[in-house]
């Protein structure tokens, strides 16, 4: 009797560079910088001051105002929508076994992805407290009849 035969494992293709740790590598950064980023948003916007009900169009008028303000939303913007792409890309690769299924989700997937970074970027920097016709003080102050 003979003792089986164990195949050989599976070489993978080099492909000159190591993407899947990079991303690896970038879900853990992004991961510990969106906790420090989202625990701070909350700190100072919900325990500073008179807590949530302090929040209003005044106060994210006054915060955006600030370009300390604008960058940390900026960060915490790109870095949860790049987070959770990766995170739902891997989920793709690694649930989806029809090579044009994959494709599609993917395409579609970074299309939506593309588009939320892009109009949340606008948000923050062309974000004008002056173009809310309901806030008739602020239109006042604004020079705005």
């Amino acid at each position: 009797m003979s003792a089986p035969t164990i195949q050989a494992p599976r070489t993978r293709a080099t492909t000159g560079g190591n993407f899947e740790l990079n991303s690896w590598l970038f879900m853990r950064g992004s991961g510990l910088l969106l906790l420090v980023l989202v625990f701070g948003h909350l700190f100072v916007n919900l325990m500073l001051g008179e807590g949530i009900h302090r929040i209003d169009f005044a106060f994210v008028a006054g915060k955006w105002a600030d370009p300390f303000w604008q960058t940390w939303d900026l960060a915490m913007l790109w870095l949860a929508e790049l987070h959770g792409l990766n995170g739902l890309r891997t989920i793709i690769n690694d649930y989806t076994t029809s090579e044009t299924s994959r494709f599609l989700l993917k395409t579609l997937l970074y299309f939506s992805g593309l588009v939320v970074i892009v109009l949340g970027t606008l948000v923050i920097f062309t974000f004008d407290p002056c173009a809310d016709p309901t806030q008739a003080a602020q239109l006042a102050a604004c020079g705005g009849s």
